[in-house]
């Protein structure tokens, strides 16, 4: 059952989380700012200072979900359809809070919410791909 679970409702999870804690929730409009200011700071070895941030942190780790979304989408057992489903879901969940709750109105958010798009678009093709490729192996061997 574990791998129906969209594992990008862990990033999208952890911002609307981060959101939380911010004065007045969701309907806060503070959410750019925290996602924006700098954590830590990495000297590069082209002497210029690089600042890390909580949105590029949990964007950075939304890239690798997103990679192992990306390999799970490509098994064709049943429950990946519900994966499918879910990830869907997921996406218009993203896409409601993006547009109407505030605290989402970030480009760390947009980002994320664009991620699961691709999960969902991604799951979708290969699933069909991959039952074309099955019915024309059946059909040439008929």
């Amino acid at each position: 059952m574990f791998a129906a679970f969209p594992l990008l409702a862990l990033p999208v999870l952890v911002y609307n989380l981060i959101a939380l804690t911010l004065d007045g929730g969701l309907k806060s409009i503070d959410a750019s700012q925290r996602m924006t200011e700098a954590l830590f700071t990495i000297r590069m070895t082209s002497q210029v200072d690089w600042p890390v941030s909580l949105g590029d942190l949990l964007l950075a780790a939304s890239l690798v979900v997103l990679f192992i979304e990306l390999l799970k989408s490509t098994t064709s057992r049943s429950i990946a359809i519900i994966n499918h489903s879910l990830s869907m879901i997921l996406f218009i969940l993203c896409l409601v809070e993006f547009l109407l709750a505030p605290a989402c109105g970030t480009s760390a958010f947009f980002l994320l919410t664009i991620m699961v798009l691709l999960d969902v678009l991604a799951g979708f093709i290969v699933t069909i791909v991959s039952a074309r490729r099955d019915l024309d192996f059946n059909d040439a061997g008929a």
